[in-house]
């Protein structure tokens, strides 16, 4: 009864803002300024449904909306990005249940039917929309993920670990004086090129188009070539929290494709802090901007009570930080199996979950979300923390997408680990002593076959992206695109139009 009689007052406190907006009448309405448009019953009853967890009729009655908003575009575009976060809300859930245990038997051959109870009732991710449960598409290879003896008598990811591992395990033991080594000089191009049939013909196309940015591990940043440089606003921008360049194209200009792209090159290093002697880690100055950043909940990385608790647990008695962050690394690699995530859905769905707190709570998460939660566990100590976002070239030479995470030290500097590298060795079959010299080398080190985008999950960019606009505002590893006038979520369907290439050279 409580959470109607809310839906009711959201519902009817939304018309009153609509109606003290100002819409269209008619002639019939002339008569009765206070009656609502049908364009906006069909809005209220779209937030009513969202409010209901009724998402896909939500986004009917958003659809419905934005058609009869023909005349007023302030509300046609609301209604228009209602109806993509509420697409977006529910679209990773592919599944019913007779279709989730289908997957499951499918992909895990003899699993039994009380495996399959048990892992769609406690552990599958799943949603409820309209009172039917849904499960993420991926709800088979989670379970495997899980359930590694299972993956590695199937051997179905057929990983070449020792091409993995060319960093953890190699004996060479080069000269330094400080911990970034092994410069590897990459050059590459970024590509966006969207078909024109694709492109909406009217309004304006923003587009925020990542970049490399400048790091302690990744220097000489360099980005050329730019395409379309009447219309770049901002940037490029190579510093900072974030490489981005910003663009603003009229749609009317694009006579054929839309192609931006950008050369780019830089030099990674290798990062090499296994040397960090505890008694030597100073004092954090507390009141730095920089530690006041990073030691606070964020969109993505939040600090809960839950969180603080369990931090605490984890480290018990010991009060040194690089020993806390350690010992928070291997938790989360020993408690929180590899999974894929639904990044659409949490990015998109109101009320928010934070990225970090829900794989805290479904117990199981991704590189991203497994970074977030290490961040957030650090953070809660009072440990400066962040999860770093881009791609690897470290399982295979393409890039892939990745997140990783830092910690901060005094007199040692923004420490690296990588959680979910580091799990992957319990994926395949290998020595015992392999795995435990792989999972040490990512606990305080870090390959230089990286491209990093961001230092942190939730940096920002000037201009910053809509507070207003259905856009995935995670990670920048995609551009991010806003239409005033597309019909269809550009920013949603164009990331299989962006590709990376990088190539070491010498």
């Amino acid at each position: 009864m409580k959470h109607r009689a809310i839906t009711a007052f959201l519902a009817a406190s939304a018309l009153l803002l609509i109606l003290a907006a100002g819409c269209t009448a008619t002639t019939e309405e002339k008569t009765d300024p206070g009656a609502p448009s049908p364009a906006d019953e069909a809005y209220v009853k779209g937030l009513a449904g969202y409010a209901d967890a009724n998402y896909r009729v939500a986004e009917e009655r958003f659809a419905e909306a934005y058609a009869l908003y023909a005349d007023a575009p302030d509300k046609a575009r609301a209604a228009r990005d209602a109806m993509f976060r509420a697409n977006r809300t529910v679209m990773e859930y592919t599944l019913d249940t007779e279709a989730a245990e289908a997957a499951l038997r499918e992909k895990v051959p003899g699993i039994t039917d009380e495996q399959i109870a048990d892992w769609l009732e406690n552990r599958a991710q799943k949603i409820v929309s309209e009172n039917e449960t849904l499960y993420f598409y991926d709800v088979a290879g989670n379970y495997l993920y899980a359930h590694v003896d299972e993956m590695r008598k199937q051997n179905e990811r057929n990983l070449d670990f020792d091409y993995i591992g060319r960093y953890a395990w190699s004996e060479e033991q080069p000269e330094r004086s400080g911990p970034y080594v092994n410069p590897v000089h990459y050059a590459g191009v970024e590509r966006l090129e969207v078909p024109y049939e694709m492109l909406p013909t009217t309004g304006m196309l923003k587009i925020w188009f990542p970049l490399p940015v400048e790091t302690d591990s990744q220097r000489n940043v360099t980005v050329t070539n730019l395409s379309c440089p009447d219309y770049i606003v901002a940037g490029p921008v190579t510093s900072g929290g974030i490489g981005y360049v910003y663009y603003e194209i009229p749609a009317g200009a694009v006579n054929g494709n839309l192609v931006l792209s950008a050369d780019i090159a830089f030099t990674a290093h290798e990062q090499i802090f296994d040397d960090i002697d505890p008694a030597k880690v100073g004092e954090y100055n507390t009141s730095d901007p920089e530690y006041l950043l990073y030691t606070v909940s964020e969109r993505n990385i939040e600090i809960t009570g839950a969180v603080r608790e369990k931090a605490k647990e984890i480290v018990g008695n010991e009060t040194n930080p690089h020993l806390q962050a350690q010992m928070i690394y291997y938790h989360i690699i020993e408690t929180y199996p590899y999974s894929h995530v639904p990044h659409g859905s949490l990015d998109a769905r109101e009320p928010k979950v934070a990225e970090s707190t829900h794989m805290f709570e479904t117990g199981h998460g991704d590189c991203g979300t497994q970074s977030m939660l290490f961040s957030a566990f650090c953070r809660s100590l009072g440990i400066p923390a962040r999860a770093i976002g881009g791609y690897q070239m470290t399982i295979a030479e393409a890039p892939g997408t990745h997140f990783w995470a830092e910690y901060y030290l005094p007199g040692y500097g923004w420490v690296p680990n990588d959680p979910t590298i580091a799990e992957a060795a319990d994926w395949v079959v290998i020595p015992d002593e392999k795995r435990s010299a792989f999972k040490e080398y990512y606990a305080t080190n870090l390959d230089p076959a990286r491209l990093i985008i961001q230092k942190n999950v939730d940096a920002p960019m000037d201009p910053a992206l809509p507070e207003d606009a259905a856009i995935f505002r995670l990670v920048r590893q995609y551009p991010a695109i806003v239409s005033d006038t597309a019909d269809y979520d550009l920013d949603l369907f164009w990331t299989e139009y962006f590709s990376v290439s990088l190539a070491a050279v010498d």
